[in-house]
This record gives structure tokens, sequence and C-alpha cells, in this order.
């Protein structure tokens, strides 16, 4: 009997999880996977009803708390840059912000609120990432900067780093860890793939791989929330980290020059053809995070 999977799903609301689940396991497996699998299933607790099946995760959607429906699902794009700016320095009222004309900073926050626009929009944007990562200020501006990004454009980011949510998730993770009782197989997808990466941190069992798809893990202003120094976790045999350059989440496509020892992490682009190449069905069923996975995991 091989290891069992546990899947970390990323920010926005989801279908049931028995659909999801099965979902991700058509995508990498191409059949329901019953009980080898299993899904760290954390949107109830930022979301009341479940989207209703079948809907793709697209690793975005967001649906607000009313339940608006889908045509309010997207992340908001932030205010334009200036208004943004505004807001930062309203917040901080001191330290890189305090100029009232033109900074330093102006370029990145008019490229992010553009990446930001076109990933709300579920559209793909060739090159929109270029020259997002990292923030030209130090950490504490940077944070500063990226906490009020996450409260106007992404509020499940916001509510796991700055919102309290963070315990709870975990919890959620560290549950479905503790069920598979025994080796493990880890998938993380977008925040899910920080969520992951930290409960792992302190897992005591065996993982003989760790999958990271669309993941912001290489940002700074990620790693900056992060406990130091960055490791890849002790019970990780072996970390595949994959991503589209075009995917506006992974800013950063790679971990290896980050987290060390570097001999365990391998960083691959594969092509993700959703539209807003972030999809995690897309990113489950490319041949480099399908073959290392299956390789390990019982027929």
């Amino acid at each position: 009997m091989g290891p069992a999977i546990v899947y970390v799903h990323g920010i926005g609301n989801k279908p049931p999880e028995p659909q999801l689940k099965e979902q991700w396991d058509v995508a990498l497996f191409g059949r329901p996977m019953g009980g080898v699998s299993r899904m760290a299933y954390w949107a109830p607790l930022r979301y009341h009803e479940p989207l209703p099946a079948p809907v793709p995760d697209d690793g975005i959607t967001e649906l607000p708390p009313s339940g608006a429906g889908l045509e309010a699902a997207r992340p908001t794009a932030p205010a334009p840059p200036e208004e943004f700016l505004a807001a930062v320095r309203a917040e901080t009222g001191s330290g890189p912000f305090e100029s009232t004309g033109p900074t330093p900073l102006d370029p990145w926050l008019r490229s992010m609120v553009y990446a930001a626009e076109a990933l709300s929009a579920g559209e793909g944007a060739p090159g929109a990432a270029a020259g997002l990562e990292v923030l030209p200020l130090p950490r504490f501006g940077r944070t500063l900067a990226f906490q009020t990004l996450a409260r106007h454009a992404f509020k499940d980011v916001h509510a796991y780093f700055f919102g309290g949510m963070r315990e709870q998730i975990q919890k959620v993770a560290a549950s479905a860890l503790e069920e598979a009782d025994g080796p493990v197989v880890v998938v993380g997808h977008s925040l899910g793939s920080v969520i992951a990466y930290e409960v792992l941190r302190t897992y005591p069992g065996e993982v003989p791989l760790l999958i990271t798809i669309g993941s912001p893990l290489g940002i700074t202003e990620i790693q900056d929330r992060l406990a130091a120094p960055l490791t890849v976790p002790p019970g990780v045999a072996a970390w595949r980290n994959a991503c589209d350059a075009r995917d506006l989440v992974a800013l950063d496509s790679t971990v290896r020059p980050e987290y060390e020892p570097g001999s365990l992490t391998e960083d691959v682009l594969v092509v993700n053809d959703s539209a807003n190449h972030h999809g995690a069905a897309e990113y489950l069923a490319c041949p480099a995070v399908r073959a290392p996975v299956r390789a390990r995991i019982a027929a």
C-alpha cells in the first residue's frame, strides 16, 4: 500500500468537498480515488454556502458572505494606483509613504494594479508579472503595502495573514494529514501551497513528495510572513514546484534558491491554459505534476 494523498485548495469559495476532491482526483489520476485521497477543505471557514457543482477550481473565485452569486465571484481589483498609494499613506502615516509626490513605489503599484485587474477578470497577461517582485521597500514597508493590497483585492489572503484565520485554516490541513495515518503526498495550490508548507514545518510524519502548483512561496512579500529560516519541511523527501510563467499568483516561479537544502527542491515550468493560467485542474493534469505523484501513489 502506497502513501495517501492530501490536497490543500487555494483561495475562494469552492464546490462541495466531495465534488472538489473528485475534480482534483480526475485531473490528476483520471478517475476518483476514493479513500486514497482527501481534501483539506477550509472554504467553509470563509463561505457560508459552497458553489454549485460543477464549478472549475480557478483558484481565485471569491463569493461575498451574502452569496451574491457568480457575477460577484471575482476578487475585487484594487483602486487605481494613485488612490491605492494614498490609502497606504493614510494607513501608515509615515515612513516610505510620507512623500505626496511621485515615489519609487509608483511603478510597482501601477504594475501590481494591472496584474490584479487581469487576474480578477480571469485574463491571461503575458509579461504582466515582470517587475512586480520585489517591492522597492524595506520589510516594514513591504508588509504594509502587501496588507493593503490583500485587503482590497484578495480577501482570503488578507484573512489568512492578517485577519486572524491562520490557525483555524491550518488546523483543517493538519487534521487531513493526521487522518491519512501514514506516509502522505501533499499537493497545495495557490494559497493552499502556503498553508501546506507552514503545516508541514511542524508535521512529524513522512512526506515522500510535496507538490506546489501556482504557488506564491517564491515571492518576497509572502516569505516575509513565514517563519525563518526558509527550509524544506523536515519530513519532506522531495519538493516539486510547478507553475506557468503567465500565472500572476506565482510572480516568482522558483523556490529552490530560497528554501534549503536546494537538493530536495525542483522548479518546473508547465503550461496551464485555463483563462487565468492558474486553474487547479489544469495544473494537476500537467505531466510534470502527474508523473511524480502517480509514481508514489498506489493504483
